[in-house]
């Protein structure tokens, strides 16, 4: 089998990689009948000059290969028919944007597999950016805070070698006694409270997060259960992730008393939103700077009103209008961050992560017997055509839908 590895060609200078120098050498070792050969780039975190010392083939045209495997979206004018591709699709919920994309991978008989549905036999991902997202955007969340409350400007994340220098930066400031609430519980809040806890920050209960006043900066995590709540009064998580129409929003008191808001959540589009714009006009409306992780446009958190980008993270929000200001342009406005790829700033760290996981949970099954069907759930088209767990995108396929 010959595998390419692609150079990121679609989105903003996205130097990841999927599979790295390292990974590279272990596959060599490991799966004698793996041949690897590396499109040049002159732009990726591992430079082609890296792949040659360590013997791999460094090659303009990797046509010739059985699989090519990349980060994200390919350029459609780069793909190549009758191939397998493996990648972050954005296609399997039917996102308007992509639909051309998808329909000209069909159109050339390609095969599919979508990072994303790679899953083990309960479901669980095997793979994913997620934990990296929360690094990046909880690192700007301080960045913002340095800026708008110290007047402080640090270095961004892209301008930093890995965690261990975002790290450095952090302990550059002293801490303003702000409070920050964070949603969520997966990969993505791991990721911020790592940054969160690196910089020292308390943590305190939601409940005590509400309660008390404190002369030193603190942060609480919000879980589902104490964010919404059943029409009833009741809870039950299982409910409201896949059925969330019965539920409002428990936020409310956090908006008083939040700082900072770190939205880590996963937002289903039936689910409550946190909070409205209306509510941005309230007397009692404290937050002043929301870092957006989660990123849902139209979503749950109005001043969202678009994404921002890496090299212009922030921007603000006039609370009584919701019109876009310069950011940090004055007390009265909202700051806002909502950069949507936010891994690709610190990819060193996030491409030996990701590539590692790849090996050791999804390229067993890819170079050797799929028996537990982890490549067969993650394959969107099989030569053109979708697969049977996929045939719900038939109408999205052909522009219908």
């Amino acid at each position: 089998m010959k595998i390419g590895i692609l150079r990121e060609t679609r989105r903003w200078k996205d130097r990841r990689v999927a599979i790295t120098p390292e990974t590279a050498v272990w596959i060599r070792e490991n799966y004698p009948d793996v041949e690897l050969f590396v499109q040049t780039s002159e732009l990726r975190v591992h430079t082609d000059e890296e792949y040659k010392a360590l013997g791999f083939p460094v090659v303009e045209d990797v046509s010739h290969c059985d699989v090519l495997i990349g980060v994200k979206e390919v350029e459609p004018a780069t793909m190549t028919a009758g191939k397998t591709y493996i990648m972050f699709a954005h296609v399997a919920k039917k996102q308007g944007y992509n639909q051309s994309f998808f329909a000209a991978m069909a159109e050339k008989k390609i095969s599919l597999i979508d990072y994303e549905y790679f899953t083990d036999t309960s479901g669980n991902r095997l793979v994913a950016f997620g934990f990296w997202a929360g690094v990046v955007g909880a690192y700007y969340a301080f960045k913002g805070i340095a800026r708008r409350f110290l007047k402080l400007d640090i270095p961004g994340p892209d301008q930093c070698r890995d965690m261990q220098e975002l790290h450095h930066q952090l302990r550059q400031f002293e801490m303003p006694p702000l409070k920050i609430v964070v949603t969520g519980g997966g990969r993505v809040a791991a990721g911020a409270l790592e940054i969160i806890r690196e910089k020292g920050i308390a943590e305190v209960s939601p409940r005590d997060f509400l309660e008390h006043k404190y002369d030193h900066a603190v942060f609480t995590r919000l879980d589902p259960e104490d964010y919404v709540v059943k029409k009833d009064g009741s809870f039950n998580l299982h409910e409201f992730y896949n059925d969330p129409i019965d539920y409002i929003s428990n936020f409310h008191p956090y908006l008083a008393v939040a700082d900072v808001f770190v939205a880590c959540h996963f937002w289903n589009d039936k689910s409550p939103v946190f909070f409205t714009a209306d509510d941005l006009n309230e007397k009692d409306f404290g937050i002043s700077l929301i870092a957006d992780i989660s990123c849902d446009l139209e979503g749950p958190i109005p001043t969202t009103i678009r994404t921002s980008s890496i090299d212009d993270p922030f921007y603000d929000i006039k609370p009584d209008d919701l019109t876009e200001q310069p950011p940090f342009s004055s007390p009265q406005h909202i700051t806002v961050m909502a950069v949507d790829n936010l891994p690709t700033a610190l990819p060193m760290d996030a491409s030996r992560s990701f590539a590692r996981d790849m090996y050791t949970k999804v390229f067993p099954a890819l170079f050797g017997t799929d028996e537990e069907g982890v490549i067969k759930r993650a394959t969107i088209l099989k030569d053109g055509q979708l697969t049977e767990e996929y045939r719900y995108l038939s109408d999205y396929l052909n522009g219908k839908g």
